[in-house]
């Protein structure tokens, strides 16, 4: 849709949207660049998509936002939760709610290569793997 209608949606549906975009983003990234057992993976991305996760990673694009990206930032971090976390403290919890919606924003408004962008600035510090060659084995 259009940025301008993607801005006048409710924050925290922009929110629901970028949770599932950025869990998303955190297992593809893992399932190809890190050797493990599958409960090792979950384990990982677990981690790394929590509240506490989140906010970690949001440290390090914060200031790389735009204003128009700073504004869905504000608009989710102060939106009113019916829900608390149970992992994370209310800081970070509306921290990460911010994140996920300016995560949401850019992927409903189709702006794909700016959350490349902003994923690819802190992800070496968050995976911290070693990059590992994709290797597709038919199935038989």
């Amino acid at each position: 849709i259009e940025r301008t209608q993607a801005k006048l949606l409710n924050p925290l549906v922009l929110a629901f949207v970028g949770d599932a975009v950025y869990s998303l983003y955190v297992r593809k990234r893992l399932a190809f660049q890190k050797e493990g057992k599958l409960s090792e993976l979950q384990a990982t991305a677990s981690k790394l998509v929590s509240a506490n996760g989140q906010s970690e990673f949001l440290n390090k694009v914060l200031p790389l936002l735009t204003e128009e990206e700073t504004e869905v930032y504000r608009r989710g971090r102060n939106a009113k939760k019916t829900t608390k976390s149970k992992n994370a403290s209310a800081v970070d919890y509306n921290r990460s709610t911010g994140f996920e919606a300016v995560v949401g924003f850019l992927y409903v408004a189709g702006d794909t290569a700016r959350l490349d962008e902003l994923f690819s600035v802190a992800e070496e510090s968050l995976f911290q793997v070693e990059s590992k060659p994709a290797v597709f084995k038919p199935i038989r």
